[in-house]
């Protein structure tokens, strides 16, 4: 069991109250910082993600950070998963925004199996919606993959399944599964993608559907990378998918099954989104804390002071700890109006918090 002192967390610098187990799991997200640090100006020049990351995170047991302990994993939530990428995004904010992606794909298992248990199948769906559900946080858990969630087309309402432009048509013993993913997650590095595409024929979301897709598999290559300038290291460019085979236990095509999850979930789309806004707060507290600490050692020629303590200096400061306050207070309220029991707030109203929060955040900490 790892332990740190809570003042060695960096993850308490957002999560100010963790519980026991929540410091436990913190510690193993702050035994990855030093390599994630260390290589983080080479993911920056070159612009791929630094793949001896994955072992590094492997080992961590961070691959199942939100998967219950049953499934092999330390038995997170979106407090931890906040909490984990703001210090990772100190550090490398490419391998948080990247390790985010894999997390995101647990709400496929998560909302799968309450799904099922809320009675919102008939029997012999609900065995199936639950098995899939268990298999994505085996996958995660017990397995330890990095996982892929490819899932950037809009789907919104009981109409959106019109814009998803991947689909899926039957075959024997499973499915061929065809189309381009403009936006990826994890792309090249994970050990399978989660790919969401529609029912060939198929009208409405009750047509949605989930496959797990091996990168290796026949069928399946990637978009050009793009060479971006920020977040460089996310290996976020798209794939296409060209007939590709996937056995019927590796697929959730049930009619219905992925809009009655999502009804479920505590925010947007599949949850978890403001743990994303974390990273971006991350960066702006490191560079916060970089800025002072250098201003701080640089003296005044004359005075010997430092030249923080100019009047200039200290207005500067001044307006990016605002920002960074202000910065601190949207994302702590968003992590708990999605993550109190019970619920503060309807769902509607917790994602129209989102909206305003999420600009919010982002724009405070760029002014940082």
């Amino acid at each position: 069991m790892l332990q740190l002192d809570t003042q060695q967390l960096t993850s308490t610098r957002l999560i100010e109250q963790m519980t026991t187990a929540e410091k436990e799991r913190a510690a193993h997200v702050e035994q990855v910082l030093p390599a994630l640090c260390q290589a983080a100006e080479e993911v920056d020049q070159s612009g791929e993600f630094y793949r001896p990351h994955v072992e590094t995170l492997r080992q961590a047991q961070l691959m199942g950070l939100l998967v219950p302990t049953q499934y092999g994993g330390l038995g997170g939530s979106l407090r931890d998963l906040a909490g984990a990428t703001f210090a990772m995004g100190t550090a490398c904010p490419s391998t948080a925004l990247a390790y985010f992606f894999h997390n995101s794909s647990v709400s496929r298992g998560l909302l799968a199996i309450e799904a099922a248990e809320a009675g919102l199948f008939s029997e012999k769906e609900a065995a199936v919606v639950h098995a899939f559900g268990e298999k994505v946080l085996c996958k995660m858990g017990q397995e330890k993959m990095l996982l892929g969630n490819f899932a950037s087309e809009t789907v919104k309402s009981s109409q959106s399944a019109v814009f998803i432009s991947t689909e899926a048509r039957p075959t024997e013993d499973g499915w061929l599964v065809s189309g381009t993913k403009s936006f990826g997650c994890n792309t090249g590095v994970a050990d399978e993608y989660l790919v969401t595409a529609k029912i060939a024929g198929s009208e409405g979301a009750d047509g949605i559907a989930l496959f797990f897709v091996p990168r290796e598999r026949a069928g399946v290559s990637e978009r050009p990378s793009w060479n971006a300038m920020g977040m460089r290291g996310t290996a976020s460019h798209g794939i296409v998918l060209d007939n590709v085979f996937v056995p019927e236990e590796e697929a959730l095509t049930v009619s219905g099954a992925f809009v009655k999850m999502m009804s479920l979930s505590r925010g947007s789309l599949l949850g978890y989104q403001c743990a994303i806004s974390a990273i971006y707060l991350g960066v702006a507290q490191r560079a916060y804390d970089f800025a002072l600490e250098f201003t701080t050692n640089l003296k005044f020629q004359d005075t010997g002071k430092p030249i923080a303590t100019s009047p200039f200096h200290q207005e500067l400061f001044g307006k990016m700890t605002v920002d960074l306050e202000t910065a601190y207070l949207w994302e702590r309220r968003q992590i708990e109006l999605e993550s109190s029991e019970p619920p503060l707030r309807p769902k509607a109203d917790v994602l129209k918090q989102w909206r305003m929060a999420k600009g919010q955040i982002a724009e405070a900490a760029y002014r940082v």
